[in-house]
């Protein structure tokens, strides 16, 4: 007859120590995956733009009353965004990034010839530079036709815009930077930015920058950054 199996011995009391332990740490791992899934926790990380763009945010939440009537469209920011180091070229074909601008409020608007609404919007554009353009502020309107340089040039003086710095990009490098940052989904683009590089708002499509209602927000954004500095 064989033998009969007689039942395992129960776990030695540091065994049993051990496996509470494991479980313990088991439960928190699965723990933290809930609150990852449920809070979208990149909050448990370092977000390096939130420090930094807190005072954009406070300033782009004082904005958000004055995104009406003619600039209605404009989607302040509600998070903290910095906005990518853009590199283009000015009149003279020497480099120039968004970093030169650092400490002054800018529009940065991306426009091209063959787009209809860009057209429409430069003057617009050149007189909010001559109403509001200084050392605080500056339109940085960058042109990006990949073909013709000359056409964009003989365009603005055509419309007679005289007030706007020249910037171009042929490589449109500027448009894909910004798309990549799902900033930018057609053109014109236009980016209200803080002072320190942060992203105040967004417009996608034209508007008409020197009516009340874009000098009233314009100007507010200049007014509190200047506070703030």
């Amino acid at each position: 007859m064989p033998p009969i199996n007689e039942p395992p011995a129960a776990p030695q009391p540091a065994i049993r120590r051990r496996i509470r332990v494991i479980a313990a740490a088991a439960a928190a791992v699965v723990i933290v995956a809930v609150l990852a899934g449920v809070y979208g926790i990149g909050r448990l990380r370092t977000n390096p733009a939130a420090a930094a763009c807190g005072a954009a945010l406070a300033t782009a939440a004082k904005l958000a009353p004055l995104a009406q009537g003619e600039v209605a469209a404009l989607a302040v920011a509600r998070t903290p965004f910095r906005v990518p180091d853009l590199a283009f070229k000015d009149a003279d074909g020497h480099e120039r990034t968004l970093q030169d601008w650092h400490g002054r409020t800018v529009l940065v608007n991306l426009w091209a010839t063959w787009c209809v609404p860009c057209r429409k919007e430069m003057p617009a554009l050149d007189a909010l530079e001559e109403k509001l353009g200084g050392s605080n502020f500056e339109v940085v309107a960058v042109n990006i036709d990949t073909r013709d340089p000359q056409k964009p040039l003989a365009f603005l003086k055509d419309t007679a815009v005289t007030h706007l710095a020249y910037y171009s990009d042929p490589s449109a490098k500027v448009f894909q930077d910004l798309k990549l940052a799902g900033k930018a989904f057609g053109m014109p683009t236009t980016l209200l930015v803080s002072p320190s590089g942060c992203e105040l708002g967004t417009m996608a499509g034209p508007a008409e920058w020197a009516s009340e209602d874009g000098v009233k927000l314009v100007s507010a954004a200049i007014g509190n950054a200047a506070q703030q500095q």
